[in-house]
């Protein structure tokens, strides 16, 4: 099971909580866009699909606030719309900035998820796959606990092996060739998952 949980204070004082998750046996459940036995915290920021039968493509992105630190618990908050601006300069930048995906998968590969697979999370933005816009649509995203700067963990990408086998299992029109980064379907605007994002490993790890 990992070692117990650990209480630390982040470089600004603020006291969050390490998790140790065992997750190369992981298998998800999804019941009704919910994962089953998953922890969640659920955002406001969300809305119903415009063809909720619709629901096929599966985008990957990174996150980390602040920028380049992990673990301090303001990923939630961001996507609750409870980011606090003076806690760090590029909160203040941010704060009123309303998005959230689906789920994230933080370093040590615990899974949250914020928002129903069946309903329209707001992650991709401006975006266009295979000459179709506004991706947010039909699409599925997952957020990594990373940047464009370090290698995400093993427990990560075990995670998100089994988070998207699960996911392509619920929603068959999801498969390998309908699995993207934010910068295939943003090129203009984005480049996660970045350049430490192992595609062939992922890909690889993934049932035909």
């Amino acid at each position: 099971m990992g070692k117990p949980c650990q209480n630390v204070q982040n470089k600004y004082g603020i006291q969050i909580t390490k998790f140790n998750f065992m997750t190369s046996k992981t298998a998800f459940k999804i019941q009704q866009g919910w994962l089953e036995h998953t922890r969640k915290v659920l955002s406001p920021h969300f809305d119903q699909r415009p063809d909720g039968q619709d629901i096929s493509l599966l985008v990957i992105h990174y996150i980390s606030l602040p920028p380049e630190q992990f673990g301090g618990g303001f990923i939630d908050d961001f996507f609750q719309g409870k980011l606090d601006p003076t806690v760090h300069p590029y909160f203040e930048e941010i704060y009123q900035v309303r998005v959230s995906a689906h789920c994230l998968i933080e370093r040590n590969g615990r899974v949250t998820q914020y928002v129903n697979f069946n309903d329209r999370a707001w992650h991709a933005g401006l975006s266009c796959f295979e000459g179709r816009e506004k991706c947010n649509d039909f699409a599925i995203g997952i957020e990594l606990e990373g940047s464009n700067e370090q290698p995400f963990t093993d427990e990560q990408y075990q995670a998100l092996t089994a988070l998207s086998q699960a996911i392509m299992q619920t929603y068959p029109q999801i498969n390998k060739s309908r699995i993207v980064g934010h910068c295939d379907i943003a090129p203009e605007r984005k480049i996660d998952p970045g350049q430490f994002f192992d595609w062939e490993r992922y890909l690889g790890s993934l049932s035909a």
